[in-house]
């Protein structure tokens, strides 16, 4: 039985988005599964209630929250008091930004001020305070609080403060639509500013922000003069550079942070619309280098289906300013982003891919971290077969 049939998604809803989006079966579809989601999550709970014959869960939300904020103040209590800086460039949509972080370490909590930061843009790339408080907060529990469970006790401590014209306190109407491109650039300012604080705990600078390739694919010469077979299609891919190199570690390859979002396989998307994947491969010698190298970023060729053609649209960041290394670690690789033939595009906004070409995708590299002539003798070794 279908989920609308009992119940589950409101069949007017799903009539809704039938006839009024683009992409109905896609969205449909996600729609669907987040109901099973929350069906499956819903017997679950049920069964666990049942097995330890719980009537409710109050008392045990209240014993997880207490002692989730008890080990935060515990672990806030164990670093040094202070004020730590750092400022951290990155490409911004037309002009650079720059995302300035002053964090003050109290007894019982943590202030993150973002006064410096520069001011909001005239494109989508704005973040609401609450993303980036959350975003900052995020990266704050990594380094100092990883096995605390996430919930509002544990980051109660953690106070993030935002001057209204600053990108990353969006005010009305300022637009917020990929919020993610500079959002998720913040926990490596954050983590920058907390390195002295923390020697020997704090990786280089990554790649960051997905870079999210919205391809709007479409019949060569329009609908009209399509030749059978031929169909439109809007396929949205999630592609991620390298990480920046950890202390003792080198950086994972094409591994998404701070988002955990992964991407279809390349068959699966070929299967939703007319697009074609030549290669999509580590891009060698993207690490930065280092007494541990940077994660490799990767490479994404991509073309329309004969007969078809497409624009995109670009939200890519780090190709300007690419991830800085740490301690003596060289910085990685810049992004780019470009035709087969080698005509340089623009890292942000929408471009169209003529018939007879491939863009290709090369997605920066993590930073290094420390000085490249502590690396080993092994792992020089085996940089060779990365391209070093």
């Amino acid at each position: 039985m279908k989920f609308a049939e009992r119940g589950i998604v409101n069949r007017d809803l799903v009539n809704i988005l039938h006839n009024n989006v683009r992409e109905s079966g896609q969205v449909v579809g996600d729609v669907y599964s987040l109901a099973a989601c929350n069906e499956i999550g819903h017997r679950r709970l049920m069964d666990m209630m049942d097995e330890f014959r719980l009537s409710d869960l109050e008392g045990l939300a209240a014993f997880v929250f207490a002692r989730s904020r008890e080990a935060t103040l515990a672990a806030i209590a164990a670093l040094p008091r202070g004020r730590c800086e750092n400022v951290m460039r990155v490409d911004g949509y037309g002009a650079p930004i720059d995302i300035a972080v002053a964090l003050d370490v109290a007894e019982d909590h943590i202030a993150i001020d973002l006064a410096g930061t520069s001011g909001p843009s005239p494109k989508g790339i704005n973040c609401p305070i609450i993303y980036s408080a959350a975003y900052a907060c995020y990266a704050v529990k990594c380094a100092i609080a990883p096995e605390i469970p996430n919930n509002h006790a544990s980051l109660a401590p953690f106070r993030v403060s935002a001057p209204g014209d600053c990108i990353l306190n969006a005010q009305r109407p300022a637009p917020v639509s990929v919020r993610h491109v500079l959002g998720h650039l913040v926990p490596d300012a954050v983590l920058g500013a907390l390195l002295r604080m923390l020697p020997g705990r704090i990786p280089a600078e990554g790649s960051g922000a997905l870079w999210n390739l919205h391809v709007s694919v479409r019949p060569q010469g329009g609908v009209a003069a399509a030749r059978p077979g031929a169909r439109s299609a809007e396929v949205l891919l999630f592609n991620s550079g390298g990480m920046g190199a950890r202390p003792q570690r080198d950086g994972p390859s094409t591994t998404a942070f701070p988002s955990g979002v992964q991407s279809m396989s390349i068959e699966a998307t070929e299967h939703v619309g007319p697009v074609i994947f030549w290669r999509k491969e580590l891009r060698d010698g993207s690490g930065g280098l280092g007494r541990q190298r940077g994660g490799l970023g990767q490479v994404v060729e991509i073309s329309a289906s004969a007969g078809h053609e497409f624009h995109f649209n670009a939200m890519f960041d780090r190709v300007a300013h690419p991830p800085r290394g740490r301690e003596g670690g060289a910085d990685g690789a810049a992004g780019a982003v470009r035709l087969d033939d080698g005509t340089v595009l623009a890292a942000k906004g929408r471009q169209h891919v003529p018939p007879e070409r491939r863009l290709v995708l090369e997605l920066p590299g993590g930073g290094g971290y420390g000085p490249v002539a502590e690396r080993s003798a092994e792992a020089r070794e085996e940089d060779r077969h990365y391209g070093y």
